[in-house]
């Protein structure tokens, strides 16, 4: 605030008056300006950054309001009305659903980040591959269309970076996986680097929530363990759940879903929509 000396008499006071007067007006008039938020900084829960869906009243009209077991079930009937991929046309369908954002020659690489050409997909050293985030060992459906084939948990990988992941579980901890972006792994876990650790949460939940085992595949089902082998089985729920909340979607991520619905399958992941729905469900 200004500061003004005051002068004595009758022309001091009424100068002092004036200057008071056309001070608070300028005080008054100048507009108020917030505390830029730290760059950091981020919600403390997933159900902190939840925004009501624009498909609430339609595509998920029939889940609003529910939880636990009447959620999941009612979510598993609106996602499974999907269109199926064979295999080989998931190499587009990636091309797509992962592009660049940056350079639409390009995908982007789901552990390690890495810009790479869509045209080096395939089995070599240097290119990327189609990733089975649940892996498809856990519940022996291997490429076969159905679990096999559904895009919402294919992600472009590469090659050498899928291949240590391997079919293991997801937990915390291990060594720096080499060119995995700040991945990590040990003998029975493997850990996505920070920026994709609420993605591949929601992947592993959606395929929990799409594959009940009543369309002839098993009964997809997430639990608080490692080393689930064969059975169809993926863990850590409780570190899936953090990874759900420390890591909320983000535009890469909402674009992805978006894509798949309108130009592919034709269904949506509900926890990258409503991630609040994972601890509404566990």
């Amino acid at each position: 605030m200004l500061a003004i000396r005051m002068r004595t008499g009758r022309r001091g006071a009424l100068a002092f008056t004036t200057a008071a007067a056309l001070t608070a007006l300028a005080l008054t008039a100048a507009p108020a300006t917030a505390a830029p938020e730290p760059p950091s900084a981020a919600p403390a829960t997933a159900a902190a950054t939840a925004v009501t869906s624009d498909y609430d009243s339609t595509y998920y009209k029939n889940a609003i309001g529910k939880t636990g077991t009447a959620l999941k079930s009612s979510l598993h009937t609106i996602i499974s009305n999907q269109t199926k991929l064979s295999y080989s046309a998931v190499w587009n369908a990636l091309k797509a659903t992962d592009q660049d954002p940056n350079n639409s020659n390009n995908v982007i690489l789901l552990y390690s980040g890495v810009s790479r050409a869509k045209s080096l997909n395939g089995g070599n050293t240097g290119n990327w591959n189609r990733e089975h985030v649940w892996a498809k060992s856990h519940g022996d459906f291997g490429t076969s269309t159905g679990p096999g084939t559904d895009i919402h948990h294919l992600r472009p990988t590469d090659v050498q970076v899928n291949s240590v992941r391997g079919n293991k579980d997801f937990d915390n901890g291990g060594s720096a996986v080499a060119n995995g972006g700040g991945s990590l792994t040990d003998s029975d876990s493997f850990e996505p680097r920070n920026a994709v650790k609420g993605d591949v949460a929601r992947m592993i939940l959606y395929m929990a929530v799409r594959y009940e085992g009543g369309d002839g595949w098993a009964d997809l089902e997430p639990n608080n363990s490692v080393n689930n082998g064969s059975n169809p089985y993926m863990g850590r729920l409780s570190v899936l759940k953090q990874w759900n909340e420390q890591d909320p979607p983000d535009a890469f991520e909402k674009r992805r879903n978006q894509v798949i619905h309108d130009s592919y399958q034709h269904n949506r992941n509900p926890f990258i929509d409503h991630p609040e729905w994972v601890e509404a469900i566990w």
